[in-house]
């Protein structure tokens, strides 16, 4: 069966996640997560991409990623594999580490709604997930594999380059000062003391728009969504073949950048994308 349609285009924003393989770990001890954390750092490098928030679980992450370049696919494949190899070399295995295809849904950015609900949803995953005890004083900034811990509570000198954290502290209305960093965080740790296991989520509205920050294809408004058909509709009808590949990997000022740029995969498993 062939695959679902992946919409790339440059300026485009992504809910991405993946999953260990049959659920089980891809992140065994803390030189694991240290490991991801440097190969996603490489990834941005290569592709340009900006991560506005991320968060490292056991046998998960959770990435909110922009893409200046058209290139989610070729960055998701170069990231997932080196990782695999890595991880797999450290600890002497072989085989995949990801299990299904990776979620990438497409998420509005130009909204503060869509833009900080998805940014609160990976923020509080740690609380969801019963690692952050927010009722016994524990606070988000506590965990330290986040974009909070590593980023939106620490000034900007202590911040990696490849991280939006400023661009997040603006569309939350916190200045990236002392004190708005405090207010981000005490954001984060109010909903989690009033929404508890529940912390972030946000129920699809009855309209079955398929708009859902953890399923669905898109998270936005309904005009939003019509304009991702129309582009959707384009690549399909502008593929060439089967081998047809999509924006390269490393972002290009010397080419033709074009408007946007898609991709109708086969369903091939030879190459993670």
């Amino acid at each position: 069966m062939a695959r679902a349609v992946r919409i790339e285009y440059r300026g485009a924003f992504y809910h991405v996640m993946a999953r260990g393989n049959r659920r089980e770990r891809i992140f065994r001890d803390e030189a694991d997560r240290v490991l991801f954390y440097q190969t996603l750092g490489e990834a941005c490098e290569r592709t340009g991409w900006r991560v506005h928030a991320w968060v490292l679980m056991n046998n998960h992450y959770h990435l909110m990623v922009e893409t200046p370049e058209a290139n989610l696919v070729g960055g998701m494949r170069w990231l997932q594999n080196t990782y695999t190899r890595r991880h797999n070399c450290r600890h002497r295995l072989w085989g995949r580490l990801f299990g299904d295809r990776y979620k990438a849904i497409l998420s509005e950015s130009g909204s503060g709604y869509y833009y900080c609900s998805l940014m609160d949803y990976i923020h509080l995953n740690p609380v969801r997930a019963g690692l952050v005890r927010v009722k016994r004083g524990e606070s988000v900034r506590d965990y330290v594999w986040s974009s909070v811990a590593k980023g939106y509570a620490v000034p900007p000198r202590r911040r990696p380059i490849w991280l939006a954290a400023e661009a997040g502290l603006a569309m939350a209305q916190c200045a990236d000062t002392a004190a708005g960093r405090r207010r981000f965080v005490e954001h984060l740790d109010s909903r989690a003391r009033e929404d508890g296991v529940r912390a972030g989520v946000i129920e699809p509205g009855e309209d079955r728009r398929h708009s859902h920050l953890r399923h669905g294809w898109y998270w936005g408004s309904q005009a939003f969504a019509e304009r991702m058909l129309q582009l959707a509709s384009k690549g399909i009808a502008t593929r060439k073949n089967r081998t047809y590949r999509s924006a390269p990997l490393f972002p290009s000022s010397r080419r033709e950048a074009g408007a946007a740029t898609f991709k109708w995969w086969t369903g091939s498993s030879r190459a993670v994308d």
